[in-house]
């Protein structure tokens, strides 16, 4: 079992930036390790991913604006976002995944894997 929670959501204006955080706890050893997004109506979008050997994976539309990152001391995953969009608003979610990495971000099935409660992102234009 593993359990995260998510923090740093807000609301801020286009072309802004927010670092989100999750904290993990429970047995994640050699998990895939990331962030997806989903607003109402429509499908979860894998964000940002990484392996148990550091490598990253991230979508397409955040590429150059979006960091993934972790401390392995405080057992914390982050999300530095970059360059806002209002596009980018959607309520953000931790997830940890027995998983290739390479499939981490394509599979939006909410029940596989391990996912935190979501922290809110706005982005007014």
């Amino acid at each position: 079992q593993a359990q995260l929670r998510e923090s740093g959501g807000g609301s801020v204006q286009s072309g802004g930036s927010l670092k989100l955080s999750c904290v993990v706890s429970g047995y994640t050893k050699n998990y895939c390790m990331g962030w997806f997004r989903q607003v109402p109506g429509k499908a979860p979008e894998g964000v940002a991913a990484f392996d148990y050997d550091g490598a990253t994976s991230y979508a397409d539309s955040v590429k150059g604006r979006f960091t993934i990152s972790k401390d392995n001391r405080k057992n914390t995953l982050y999300l530095e976002m970059n360059s806002l969009k209002p596009d980018d608003t959607a309520m953000y979610y931790c997830v940890a995944r027995w998983t290739p990495l390479r499939e981490f971000l394509s599979d939006n099935n909410r029940d596989f894997g391990y996912w935190g409660q979501g922290t809110q992102v706005t982005v007014s234009s």
